[in-house]
């Protein structure tokens, strides 16, 4: 690969300091060096760019961490998308499924198709429990219970809601504010969803009869052919191309600004001690906790930055000796029986992810907390446990795994708690008010919930702030609708807006921007 340089002179001078090798950062580098600025990048890991957009590789078999499409609305990322890697896009087919009980359901669900797998007595029971929740909804709707509860169910609501987002969200649906899924689940509707097809049983009704005529799924997805990772792998090439810096294996040690220059000396712990560098702008990805406990002087909302909290999570690769498993992209996983919440087929994302044709490569995602029983456990451990829940679950014959290992990612998910949004509020007009040259983009470093593409976006617009010489464009304003990416044609917005959710706990104004 082109170098990615591992060392900076000591008290060398930049434009831009740039913490975090991820999709934010690393757009920001593109665009500086491809403007003239001179910018270094410092990431903390030894070997990887990306963040959670990486892509892990272990004895030939590449992982993608969380399953990446590459769609956006904005076509200034599409564009950026193509400049950086403009011939090792594929096209692939989207296929995604919710697996319960030893039967795949469609996703979106399809209301008949649902009905028929549960057979007549749980049908009935479904429907009956249906009924009620239309004649006697209930009347406080103050969690994701009592909302999903009131649209389709207690039946249906226990088996096709329930399971997975706990999982996720590692807090009880009771407790979880109806406000995730008023925005989560908007659209789909089961009373139209039974008519819809009773329609079609009598002919009056030619529409696909996806239960989700609100919505319409990307039936297919452009993406790297050797995973996301290429991506940012080309856009650190093309920044130590134009004399950037890469500096992997620099920890951010602490942020030091200069109240009399108005510059920044950034310090970064190494395996070889401490580099330094000396820069006018500093764009930080990092997590806003992290960075408030390494700034100098240390902010009055530290103790507020210090309340935000992550959701973790892993991936356990299982090499399987089988030349395909299932066609799907991945699959849901709503058994309470096994704790493992999704299952990526890496084949059908690339062929090229999975060298062998002989065999499967499958990644198991587990949603935790740091330090939490689930993510201290060892890598032994974990291959173990996702080899016999692949076996519960009726998808391979534990005979059959000859290899497997293990990713953690931290921080993957920003937790939306109910004090998050002032938390995040009260951090954030401080270092804009104290400091117009530091600037927060990406997932973590606004404690938002971007995706790859907001998170690119912020960058962009931080880019134009630093050119301009002054905050011309609100980054906090790019944000989206949490299903934008499932519908719709790939760049046809030019900004996105609106906050995107997640759930928070009862009492939670989760819609307030951070």
């Amino acid at each position: 690969m082109i170098g990615a340089t591992s060392a900076a002179q000591a008290g060398e001078t930049v434009d831009v300091a740039i913490i975090g090798a991820g999709p934010a950062g690393l757009t920001a580098a593109y665009l500086l060096t491809k403007a003239g600025y001179s910018v270094a990048v410092l990431e903390k890991d030894q070997r990887y760019v990306g963040g959670i957009s990486r892509t892990v590789e272990h004895q030939g078999f590449r992982f993608d961490i969380g399953g990446h499409r590459f769609f956006s609305k904005s076509k200034d990322v599409v564009d950026l998308w193509n400049e950086i890697l403009p011939h090792d896009f594929i096209e692939r087919p989207r296929m995604s499924r919710i697996y319960y009980e030893g039967k795949f359901y469609s996703y979106p669900l399809r209301a008949f198709e649902a009905l028929g797998h549960l057979g007549i007595v749980r049908s009935t029971l479904c429907m009956a429990s249906f009924a009620k929740a239309r004649l006697l909804p209930r009347r406080r709707v103050r969690s994701f219970e009592d909302w999903t509860v009131n649209a389709f169910g207690h039946k249906l609501y226990s088996i096709f809601f329930k399971t997975y987002t706990e999982k996720v969200w590692g807090m009880p649906c009771d407790e979880m504010s109806a406000d995730w899924a008023a925005q989560r689940i908007k659209g789909l509707s089961l009373g139209k969803a039974v008519i819809d097809g009773v329609k079609r049983s009598l002919g009056l009704n030619k529409r696909p009869n996806d239960g989700m005529q609100a919505k319409t799924l990307l039936e297919n997805f452009r993406y790297p052919r050797l995973g996301p990772g290429m991506m940012w792998e080309a856009a650190r090439d093309r920044v130590v191309e134009r004399g950037g810096q890469v500096l992997m294996g620099h920890s951010l040690r602490q942020l030091h600004h200069h109240a009399a220059s108005g510059r920044w000396t950034v310090s970064a712990d190494t395996a070889a001690g401490i580099t330094t560098l000396d820069a006018a702008h500093v764009i930080s990805s990092a997590p806003m906790r992290e960075l408030a406990s390494r700034l100098h002087p240390l902010p009055a909302a530290l103790p507020e930055a210090a309340n935000l909290k992550y959701r973790d999570f892993l991936t356990v690769a299982l090499m399987i000796r089988s030349p395909e498993l299932f066609p799907d992209n991945w699959i849901y996983i709503h058994d309470p029986k096994v704790k493992v919440g999704r299952i990526q087929n890496f084949r059908s994302w690339s062929p090229e992810m999975v060298p062998d044709p002989a065999i499967a490569c499958v990644g198991l995602e587990y949603f935790c907390f740091e330090g939490d029983g689930l993510w201290t456990s060892s890598d032994e451990q974990l291959v173990a446990l996702a080899t016999r829940e692949m076996a519960a679950l009726g998808l391979c014959d534990p005979s059959h795994v000859v290899g497997g290992t293990v990713v953690r990612q931290e921080k993957a998910y920003p937790v939306y708690d109910e004090d998050y949004a002032q938390n995040v509020d009260m951090l954030r007009r401080e270092l804009e008010g104290r400091y117009p040259t530091l600037h927060c983009v990406g997932r973590n470093g606004m404690h938002r919930y971007n995706n790859q593409d907001h998170a690119m976006m912020t960058a962009m617009l931080t880019v134009r702030n630093i050119q301009a010489g002054a905050r011309v464009y609100d980054t906090w304003a790019v944000n989206e609708d949490a299903e934008y990416h499932e519908s719709g044609r790939e760049g046809e917005a030019a900004a996105l807006s609106s906050l995107r959710q997640v759930p928070g706990r009862i009492g939670a104004d989760v819609r307030r921007a951070a």
